[in-house]
Protein backbone atom coordinates (compact mmCIF):
# COMPACT_ATOMS: atom_id res chain seq x y z
CA UNK A 1 0.00 0.00 0.00
CA UNK A 2 1.63 3.23 -0.91
CA UNK A 3 1.29 5.98 2.10
CA UNK A 4 1.78 8.39 -0.46
CA UNK A 5 -0.43 7.74 -3.51
CA UNK A 6 -2.67 10.64 -3.12
CA UNK A 7 -0.53 13.62 -2.93
CA UNK A 8 1.74 11.96 -5.43
CA UNK A 9 -1.41 12.11 -7.90
CA UNK A 10 -1.85 15.65 -6.68
CA UNK A 11 1.25 16.62 -8.00
CA UNK A 12 1.05 15.00 -11.37
CA UNK A 13 -2.22 16.25 -12.09
CA UNK A 14 -0.73 19.98 -11.29
CA UNK A 15 2.17 19.52 -13.31
CA UNK A 16 0.14 18.27 -16.37
CA UNK A 17 -1.96 21.42 -16.19
CA UNK A 18 1.19 23.87 -15.53
CA UNK A 19 2.48 21.86 -18.50
CA UNK A 20 -0.29 21.96 -20.87
CA UNK A 21 -0.73 25.79 -19.98
CA UNK A 22 2.82 26.97 -20.80
CA UNK A 23 3.95 27.53 -16.80
CA UNK A 24 6.81 24.80 -17.60
CA UNK A 25 8.03 26.66 -21.01
CA UNK A 26 7.40 23.58 -23.11
CA UNK A 27 4.87 20.66 -23.56
CA UNK A 28 7.85 18.05 -23.17
CA UNK A 29 9.36 20.48 -20.64
CA UNK A 30 10.62 18.62 -17.12
CA UNK A 31 11.88 22.06 -16.19
CA UNK A 32 10.96 23.47 -12.85
CA UNK A 33 9.32 21.21 -9.93
CA UNK A 34 6.16 20.85 -7.70
CA UNK A 35 6.12 19.79 -4.09
CA UNK A 36 4.02 19.19 -1.33
CA UNK A 37 4.71 19.11 2.35
CA UNK A 38 3.28 15.70 4.24
CA UNK A 39 1.01 16.48 7.01
CA UNK A 40 2.76 15.86 10.70
CA UNK A 41 6.07 14.78 9.47
CA UNK A 42 9.28 16.12 8.30
CA UNK A 43 9.02 14.94 4.64
CA UNK A 44 7.75 15.86 1.23
CA UNK A 45 7.18 14.57 -2.55
CA UNK A 46 8.83 16.24 -4.94
CA UNK A 47 9.03 15.57 -8.83
CA UNK A 48 12.11 13.47 -10.19
CA UNK A 49 14.74 14.87 -12.16
CA UNK A 50 14.58 15.00 -16.16
CA UNK A 51 11.39 13.05 -16.03
CA UNK A 52 8.58 14.89 -18.62
CA UNK A 53 5.42 15.66 -16.48
CA UNK A 54 3.20 14.51 -18.98
CA UNK A 55 4.42 10.74 -18.70
CA UNK A 56 4.77 10.69 -14.82
CA UNK A 57 3.02 7.92 -12.97
CA UNK A 58 2.81 8.15 -8.79
CA UNK A 59 5.18 6.04 -7.86
CA UNK A 60 7.81 7.87 -10.15
CA UNK A 61 7.02 11.07 -7.39
CA UNK A 62 9.87 11.14 -5.25
CA UNK A 63 9.58 11.08 -1.33
CA UNK A 64 12.32 12.09 1.13
CA UNK A 65 12.50 13.85 4.75
CA UNK A 66 13.81 16.81 5.13
CA UNK A 67 17.68 15.73 5.76
CA UNK A 68 16.73 14.58 1.72
CA UNK A 69 17.08 10.76 2.86
CA UNK A 70 14.40 8.85 0.33
CA UNK A 71 11.68 7.34 1.42
CA UNK A 72 9.95 6.05 -1.53
CA UNK A 73 10.68 6.37 -5.30
CA UNK A 74 13.73 5.08 -7.58
CA UNK A 75 14.37 8.04 -9.75
CA UNK A 76 16.75 10.94 -8.48
CA UNK A 77 14.59 13.58 -7.31
CA UNK A 78 14.31 17.14 -8.40
CA UNK A 79 17.70 19.29 -8.26
CA UNK A 80 15.96 22.02 -6.41
CA UNK A 81 14.50 19.40 -3.26
CA UNK A 82 17.26 21.56 -0.76
CA UNK A 83 15.07 24.79 -1.64
CA UNK A 84 11.58 23.48 -1.45
CA UNK A 85 13.04 21.89 2.34
CA UNK A 86 14.28 25.16 3.21
CA UNK A 87 10.97 26.58 2.35
CA UNK A 88 9.21 24.57 4.53
CA UNK A 89 11.38 24.71 7.31
CA UNK A 90 11.26 28.89 6.87
CA UNK A 91 7.33 28.74 6.66
CA UNK A 92 5.62 26.18 8.40
CA UNK A 93 2.44 27.90 6.95
CA UNK A 94 3.45 26.53 3.28
CA UNK A 95 2.28 23.44 2.15
CA UNK A 96 2.84 23.25 -1.14
CA UNK A 97 5.49 25.10 -3.03
CA UNK A 98 5.22 25.34 -7.20
CA UNK A 99 7.85 26.19 -9.03
CA UNK A 100 7.51 27.78 -12.49
CA UNK A 101 9.13 29.14 -15.52
CA UNK A 102 5.81 30.90 -16.55
CA UNK A 103 6.55 33.77 -19.45
CA UNK A 104 5.59 36.75 -18.39
CA UNK A 105 6.59 36.07 -14.49
CA UNK A 106 9.74 35.79 -16.64
CA UNK A 107 10.22 38.20 -17.98
CA UNK A 108 10.54 40.40 -14.30
CA UNK A 109 13.06 37.53 -13.99
CA UNK A 110 15.12 39.31 -16.78
CA UNK A 111 14.80 42.76 -15.65
CA UNK A 112 15.18 42.14 -11.84
CA UNK A 113 12.01 44.20 -11.22
CA UNK A 114 9.27 43.35 -8.29
CA UNK A 115 5.61 43.29 -9.09
CA UNK A 116 4.02 45.85 -6.67
CA UNK A 117 0.20 45.57 -5.33
CA UNK A 118 -1.90 46.39 -8.17
CA UNK A 119 -5.26 44.43 -7.10
CA UNK A 120 -6.32 44.25 -3.84
CA UNK A 121 -8.13 40.92 -4.32
CA UNK A 122 -4.47 38.92 -5.94
CA UNK A 123 -2.77 40.69 -2.89
CA UNK A 124 -4.83 38.83 -0.18
CA UNK A 125 -3.78 35.60 -1.62
CA UNK A 126 -0.46 36.38 -3.32
CA UNK A 127 1.14 38.95 -0.87
CA UNK A 128 1.60 42.98 -0.91
CA UNK A 129 4.51 42.91 -3.19
CA UNK A 130 6.13 40.08 -5.28
CA UNK A 131 9.75 40.13 -4.31
CA UNK A 132 13.16 39.56 -5.96
CA UNK A 133 15.27 36.06 -4.84
CA UNK A 134 18.33 37.20 -6.04
CA UNK A 135 20.22 34.85 -8.61
CA UNK A 136 22.47 31.85 -7.69
CA UNK A 137 22.74 28.99 -9.60
CA UNK A 138 20.37 26.47 -9.90
CA UNK A 139 20.52 23.45 -7.36
CA UNK A 140 23.33 25.23 -4.98
CA UNK A 141 23.20 26.31 -1.56
CA UNK A 142 23.55 30.08 -2.64
CA UNK A 143 20.16 29.57 -4.17
CA UNK A 144 18.27 27.94 -1.28
CA UNK A 145 20.20 30.76 1.26
CA UNK A 146 18.64 33.42 -1.12
CA UNK A 147 15.25 31.77 -1.57
CA UNK A 148 14.55 31.13 2.18
CA UNK A 149 15.94 34.56 3.18
CA UNK A 150 13.30 36.18 0.79
CA UNK A 151 10.00 33.96 1.39
CA UNK A 152 10.56 34.74 4.92
CA UNK A 153 8.42 37.76 4.21
CA UNK A 154 5.78 36.23 4.18
CA UNK A 155 3.95 36.55 0.72
CA UNK A 156 3.17 33.69 -1.33
CA UNK A 157 4.58 34.69 -4.53
CA UNK A 158 8.40 35.25 -5.71
CA UNK A 159 10.63 36.20 -9.22
CA UNK A 160 13.59 34.29 -9.22
CA UNK A 161 16.31 36.21 -10.47
CA UNK A 162 16.99 34.98 -14.23
CA UNK A 163 15.52 31.56 -13.56
CA UNK A 164 11.40 31.64 -13.14
CA UNK A 165 9.19 31.86 -10.28
CA UNK A 166 7.88 30.46 -6.95
CA UNK A 167 4.16 30.04 -5.83
CA UNK A 168 3.65 28.98 -2.39
CA UNK A 169 0.37 27.94 -0.90
CA UNK A 170 -0.81 25.99 2.35
CA UNK A 171 -1.42 23.33 0.45
CA UNK A 172 -1.46 22.84 -3.48
CA UNK A 173 -4.33 24.10 -4.67
CA UNK A 174 -3.56 27.47 -3.12
CA UNK A 175 -0.45 26.95 -4.70
CA UNK A 176 -1.08 26.18 -7.86
CA UNK A 177 -3.89 28.99 -7.73
CA UNK A 178 -1.37 31.37 -6.89
CA UNK A 179 0.85 30.72 -9.79
CA UNK A 180 -2.12 31.46 -11.92
CA UNK A 181 -2.75 34.55 -10.42
CA UNK A 182 1.08 35.74 -10.39
CA UNK A 183 1.07 35.20 -13.89
CA UNK A 184 -2.27 37.21 -14.48
CA UNK A 185 -0.72 40.23 -12.59
CA UNK A 186 2.60 39.59 -14.31
CA UNK A 187 1.08 39.99 -17.97
CA UNK A 188 -0.88 42.89 -17.44
CA UNK A 189 1.45 44.74 -15.22
CA UNK A 190 3.67 44.18 -18.59
CA UNK A 191 1.31 45.50 -20.87
CA UNK A 192 0.56 48.63 -18.65
CA UNK A 193 4.61 49.32 -18.31
CA UNK A 194 4.12 49.35 -22.34
CA UNK A 195 1.82 52.19 -22.91
CA UNK A 196 4.32 54.40 -21.22
CA UNK A 197 2.02 55.95 -18.91
CA UNK A 198 1.79 55.54 -15.08
CA UNK A 199 0.46 52.84 -13.36
CA UNK A 200 -1.36 53.18 -10.26
CA UNK A 201 -0.94 50.73 -7.58
CA UNK A 202 -3.22 50.23 -4.33
CA UNK A 203 -3.60 52.78 -1.98
CA UNK A 204 -1.37 52.28 0.61
CA UNK A 205 -3.82 52.37 3.60
CA UNK A 206 -5.20 49.42 1.14
CA UNK A 207 -1.75 47.81 1.04
CA UNK A 208 -1.35 47.95 4.91
CA UNK A 209 -5.08 46.48 5.30
CA UNK A 210 -4.07 43.62 3.12
CA UNK A 211 -1.11 42.76 5.17
CA UNK A 212 -2.96 42.96 8.33
CA UNK A 213 -5.88 40.74 6.83
CA UNK A 214 -3.00 38.42 5.44
CA UNK A 215 -1.88 37.99 8.74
Amino acid sequence: MDLYLQPRKEVIECCQWLCRHGYFGTLLSAGGNVSVRIPNEPALVITPSGKPYMDLVPEEICVLDFDLNPIAGDLAPSIETAMHVGIYRTRKDVGAVVHTHQAHASIFALINHPIPALFDEVALSIGETVDVVPYALSGTPELVENVTRTVANGCNCFIMQNHGALNLGKNLEKAWKNAELLEKTAQVYYQALTTGKPVTTLPEETVELVRQLRK
